[in-house]
């Protein structure tokens, strides 16, 4: 499931690093729940319809921001959470939403990113190592994710043969260093190929592909 919110112009400058207010908004309509300490099993885009402008980004006609998740009795507490609190960030609130069911994409599908890609995983002195899409292990960093995410979602075995990689044909895929919460994260501009069961391919579009995509990384589109 997909959740479409339109919300109204900033009158406030929205600062790059952003994100974390999403999160925020997220996590205040959910209300108590593991959801934010446990693995994502959803998905968070960044906001669209804005420029930059002076060191912050301006959405004088308003911004487009989606959410992806999986389990679908979320969705109700979601929509009353945003309805009675609207308020998103720098003056954005609510002012519509609306739904979409996940589409069949078939056994492969080249998914362009809603977000920057963060691909991570840590040595064996505990220190994190980030995978750019031209990375020949990223591939593999990416796979282990999802399958990971499968895992936590009770998804039958028959779906855990899927592959997941960055479609480096891509002419204009790059890097970006992206900064969440103070922590500085290198991550890759670049679409992505999932290759498995329907299933599999649609559980990817829900729950993005990489690391953090509760914190706005990895969006699927």
């Amino acid at each position: 499931m997909r959740l479409y919110f339109s919300l109204s112009p900033n009158y406030e400058p929205v600062p790059f690093a952003y994100q974390h207010y999403l999160v925020g908004a997220f996590h205040k309509w959910l209300g108590k729940n593991d959801s934010h300490d446990r693995i994502s099993l959803y998905s968070l885009s960044w906001l669209y319809g804005g420029y930059a402008e002076q060191e912050a980004v301006q959405f004088p006609r308003g911004a487009e921001w989606m959410i992806s998740l999986y389990d679908e009795t979320q969705v109700p507490r979601l929509l009353e959470g945003a309805l009675k609190q609207p308020d998103v960030c720098c003056g954005m609130k609510v002012v519509k939403i609306t739904q979409q069911e996940t589409p069949d994409f078939g056994g492969f599908y080249a998914f362009k990113t809603g977000s920057p890609v963060l691909a991570k995983s840590k040595n064996i002195n505990g220190r994190v190592k980030h995978f750019v899409y031209s990375d020949a292990e990223a591939d593999d960093v990416l796979t282990a994710a999802l399958r990971h995410k499968m895992d936590r979602a009770g998804l039958a075995d028959t779906h855990k043969d899927v592959r997941v990689r960055f479609d480096r044909g891509f002419a204009q895929a790059r890097t970006k260093l992206i900064t969440f919460k103070g922590i500085k994260n290198r991550v890759s501009v670049c679409p992505i190929i999932v290759e498995g069961t329907p299933t599999a391919v649609q559980f990817a579009w829900t729950v993005g592909a990489g690391h953090s995509t509760g914190s706005g990384f990895g969006f699927l589109l």
